[in-house]
């Protein structure tokens, strides 16, 4: 796990408790798209599931998501997609 991956590991395991928590970096499926770099973390599609999503809306789930991860969006992520889910929860 690179430092934005393990960064993004971290804010997401503070602030949400998740019972699962999957990352994966994409950035080789965009190598040569706006925002690649050499040495990738730029693309990401991250799991949750957390009872902090429960009774949330899709869209109040991502701009939690989005607060959390502010500083990395602002810098180093150029892309993330996200699947996120309260425990139970069917694909969502």
């Amino acid at each position: 796990m690179g430092p934005v991956a393990r960064l993004v590991h971290d804010k997401l395991s503070a602030g949400l408790s998740p019972t699962r928590l999957e990352i994966e970096d994409e950035s080789a499926r965009h190598a040569g798209h706006a925002g690649s770099r050499p040495g990738g973390e730029s693309h990401f599609h991250v799991t949750v599931e957390s009872a902090a999503f429960a009774g949330q809306s899709a869209v109040a789930r991502q701009r939690r998501v989005h607060k959390l991860l502010s500083e990395e969006l602002n810098g180093p992520i150029h892309a993330l997609s996200l699947t996120l889910r309260a425990p139970g929860e069917a694909g969502r």
